[in-house]
């Protein structure tokens, strides 16, 4: 069971905006997407600053709708996520130090979406560190203390991160040493997500649960997106074009990661748009031809922004 229920309603958009898909994107096949979207009702529990407790918080119900939300997908940039929901875990805990450095990472990862930002961080969380091949039992030890920010998730109890993997850095040419060791020949070992994980993680984000109220607004505000014209057209890669904030109004507002590599082009994003409810909306794509389409995401946040309009 999810922390999200199924409604008719949300059934019926979800698969009318689907079939809108297959019908303007043939070449994308079944198995070549995942989504999950989240609608909140009044009264909103959501992006109050953390006004309810963690127990009230997954107390209230959620109406939702998901297409193939548990399926394994590499989620490459999304990962992200949850190390930074891990670093201030740790940060929370006193498990590390706080530093004009850490702070820059962070903010390069997940703002700038840095994979040498990402790199120092997870070498923070689990004191591990890239470099050459390894002999036998230092390797294990190795194994073991780069494992540790999927445990911490584990021992959320959440059912949905149970089937995740989230142990390996983000490359730009790929791993060498013992990261190539330790992912493994076949990309066996490889970070692991689904859009369900994904969402829950960010539904606690925007809950203000993830970790503190305070520590939830930090990492929301890392997460902001602009939506004008004049910003976007700065920064080319700006994780709006082309992702799922191109497919709404710039009187919106967003807040987003991203993730894109040459065989993938996801985005998780929570988005209130004017004067209707706000909703959280995670997508997967795969397949080198739909990576690099700049237009499938855009085109389903567009359907999926128009289907919510009609809720109210």
């Amino acid at each position: 069971m999810t922390f999200f229920h199924k409604d008719p309603q949300l059934e019926e958009l979800g698969d009318l905006i689907l079939e809108n898909v297959w019908a303007e994107f043939p070449s994308l096949a079944r198995h070549q997407l995942a989504l999950t979207w989240l609608v909140y009702d009044p009264p909103f529990i959501v992006n109050t600053g953390g006004a309810l407790s963690p127990e009230e918080f997954w107390q209230y119900p959620v109406r939702g709708y998901s297409y193939r939300g548990v399926e394994r997908i590499y989620p490459a940039s999304i990962v992200k996520l949850f190390y930074l929901v891990a670093v201030h875990e740790w940060l929370n805990q006193g498990m590390v130090q706080a530093s004009a450095e850490l702070d820059r990472a962070v903010r390069d990862m997940i703002v700038d979406s840095s994979n040498d930002a990402t790199s120092l961080i997870l070498d923070v969380l689990t004191g591990t560190t890239s470099g050459p091949e390894l002999p036998p039992a230092p390797f294990e030890t190795w194994k073991q203390q780069r494992n540790i920010v999927n445990r911490y998730f584990q021992s959320l109890n959440w059912v949905e991160l149970e089937s995740i993997n989230v142990n390996q850095k983000t490359w730009c040419d790929g791993p060498y040493g013992r990261e190539q060791a330790f992912v493994g020949k076949s990309r066996e070992n490889r970070n692991i997500l689904t859009t369900i994980a994904t969402a829950r993680l960010l539904h606690s984000l925007i809950g203000g649960v993830a970790v503190s109220p305070d520590r939830s607004q930090a990492m929301m505000a890392l997460m902001r997106r602009s939506l004008a014209p004049q910003d976007l057209a700065a920064d080319p890669e700006n994780q709006v074009t082309g992702f799922l904030g191109e497919g709404v109004p710039p009187s919106s507002q967003l807040w987003s990661k991203a993730g894109l590599t040459s065989q993938v082009r996801h985005d998780a994003a929570y988005i209130e748009l004017p004067n209707v409810r706000p909703y959280l909306l995670v997508v997967f794509t795969e397949g080198k031809a739909h990576s690099q389409n700049e237009t499938i995401l855009p085109f389903i946040s567009q359907r999926v922004a128009e289907a919510v309009m009609t809720l109210g």
